[in-house]
C-alpha cells in the first residue's frame, strides 16, 4: 500500500491507497507549516496524522511499501530541509519514502501525474508543472514578499481597502460593513488589535480573513471584486512562468489545472482564472478538472517513484473515490 500526505498553510491531509486503486483510510490534521508550528509541531502533526490513519485501516507503518510526504516551504531553506527530511522517519520506522513540496501534491493529484501545470491556491499560491521530463515551478516565496493570488494575498489587499475605505482614501462599499460586523469592531481602528492582537499576524488565520472579500464582492462591492480579478490574474501569470521555464513552444497545447480553497466548489478563482487563462497571451492552455484531490496525488506519486505506477484502472477505481 501507498501513503500520501499533503501538508498545507492550513490543513495536513493523509490517504492510505492500495495498488488496485482503493481507498484504505483518510484522516486530516492541522498544518505542518514548520515556520508556522514549528519542526516540533510539524513533527508532532504528522505523528498524530498517521497514527490515526493506521489505525484506522487497520495497518502498521511497516505494510507502507512506499510514502510521498508533500510538505509546504520544502526545499527553500537548504539548513533546515534534513530535519525535514528526517521527520517521516521518526514516524514510519523506515525508509521507504520521498519528501517533496507540496506543491507536487497538486500536480500529481490534479493532472494524475501527466504532462501539464497546475496550480495551487490556497493559503499560498504556487505552481508546478512537468513536461517532456522537464520540471518547473514559480511563486511560493512566501507570504511576506510573494504568494501573489493566495488567500493570505486577497485577505491583506481586503484589510487595506478596508483602511482606505475608513479615511476616506476609497469609497465605502459593503466590505466596510461587512468587516466591521464580522469581526465585531466597535470602531476602526480596532481592526489593528484583531490582526495583531487576537490574529497575531498568523498566516493562516489572516488568510482566513479572504472569504470576507468574496462575500463583499458577491454583494456587489466592486473594489472587493477587483481584488478577486487581481488574483486571478496573478494566479494566471505563474502558469506562464512555468510554461515558459517547462520550454513549451508556442501553438502546443498545455493542460493546465488547479487545487486549493480558492477554487473549492464555491471558490472565488474559478471563473476569473479561467478568464485571465483565456486571455493570456503565452498559451494556447486546456483547463481541465482535477482528477484527484492532492492526498490522493501524493499516494499516486509515492507508487510512482516506487516504481509500481498505478495501471489505468486502478486510476479510474481511485478517481471514483475523490
Amino acid at each position: 500500500m501507498f501513503l500520501g500526505v499533503d501538508g498545507g498553510g492550513t490543513k495536513t491531509a493523509f490517504a492510505l491507497v492500495d495498488r488496485q486503486g482503493h481507498v484504505l483510510a483518510r484522516h486530516e490534521e492541522s498544518s505542518a507549516y514548520y515556520l508556522e508550528v514549528g519542526m516540533d509541531g510539524a513533527a508532532a502533526v504528522l505523528a498524530r496524522g498517521c497514527a490515526a490513519l493506521f489505525a484506522g485501516a487497520g495497518v502498521t507503518a511497516g505494510d507502507v511499501a512506499f510514502a510521498f510526504f508533500g510538505l509546504p516551504a520544502y526545499g527553500e531553506d537548504r539548513a533546515v530541509q534534513p530535519q525535514l527530511d528526517a521527520l517521516p522517519r521518526a514516524v514510519l520506522g523506515h525508509g521507504r519514502y520521498l519528501c517533496g513540496n507540496d506543491m507536487v501534491c497538486s500536480w500529481a493529484g490534479s493532472l494524475a501525474c501527466a504532462d501539464g501545470i497546475s496550480v495551487i491556491a490556497g493559503t499560498g499560491s504556487m505552481a508546478y508543472g512537468e513536461f517532456k521530463g522537464q520540471r518547473a515551478r514559480a511563486g511560493g516565496w512566501g507570504e511576506l514578499f510573494s504568494d501573489e493570488g493566495s488567500a493570505y494575498w486577497i485577505a491583506r489587499a481586503g484589510l487595506a481597502l478596508f483602511s482606505r475605505m475608513s479615511d476616506g482614501r476609497a469609497p465605502r462599499g459593503p466590505l466596510h460593513a461587512l468587516m466591521r460586523t464580522r469581526l465585531a469592531l466597535r470602531d476602526d481602528l480596532d481592526l489593528c488589535q484583531v490582526v495583531y492582537g487576537e490574529l497575531k499576524g498568523e498566516r493562516s488565520k489572516v488568510a482566513a480573513l479572504s472569504r470576507l472579500v468574496s462575500e463583499a464582492a458577491a454583494q456587489g462591492d466592486f473594489q472587493a471584486a477587483a481584488i478577486l480579478e487581481s488574483a486571478a490574474v496573478e494566479v494566471a501569470a505563474l502558469v506562464d512562468a512555468v510554461r515558459r521555464q517547462l520550454g513549451a513552444g508556442p501553438g502546443t497545447e498545455v493542460a493546465v489545472s488547479y487545487s486549493g480553497g480558492l477554487f473549492g466548489a464555491e471558490g472565488p478563482l474559478r471563473a476569473p482564472f479561467a478568464r485571465a487563462l483565456a486571455g493570456s497571451g503565452a498559451g494556447p492552455y486546456r483547463l481541465v478538472a482535477p482528477r484527484l484531490p492532492p492526498v490522493l496525488g501524493a499516494a499516486l506519486y509515492a507508487a510512482l517513484n516506487a516504481g509500481t505506477p498505478l495501471d489505468s484502472a486502478a486510476l479510474e477505481r481511485l478517481a471514483g473515490a475523490k
